[in-house]
């Protein structure tokens, strides 16, 4: 009967603790926020950037396109608030940042 208590003995005696579950965790975590990051954050940072620049480029006589789906004609700039014709003598006060996007000059015409 001592072989069965000392095989008993060396069982428990050499089993190994059991890793922690967060380490083991922790390379997919790193791998899904690297994931995150290339294909999420920093596209959307890059276009924020992109947008930032436009309106700050921003100067009258510019035709642009509104969020909101409003062409016109930048007739004056301000801080927060950009003036747009719209039509011959119809102006428009906008927020500079529902500014979508600069046309090419003459787009309004070619419509």
């Amino acid at each position: 009967m001592d072989w069965f208590i000392s095989t008993a003995a060396a069982q428990t005696a050499g089993a190994a603790a059991q890793p922690n579950p967060i380490m083991s965790m922790l390379p997919l975590l790193l791998l899904i926020f690297i994931v995150f990051y290339f294909m999420l954050i920093r596209p959307q940072s890059k276009r924020a950037k992109e947008h930032r620049a436009m309106l700050a480029a921003l100067e009258a006589g510019n035709e642009i396109a509104t969020a909101g789906g409003i062409i016109g004609r930048v007739t004056e700039v301000g801080e927060n608030f950009v003036t747009v014709e719209i039509a011959s003598n119809v102006l428009v006060k906008v927020q500079r940042n529902t500014i979508a996007q600069v046309l090419p000059k003459g787009s309004i015409k070619a419509n």
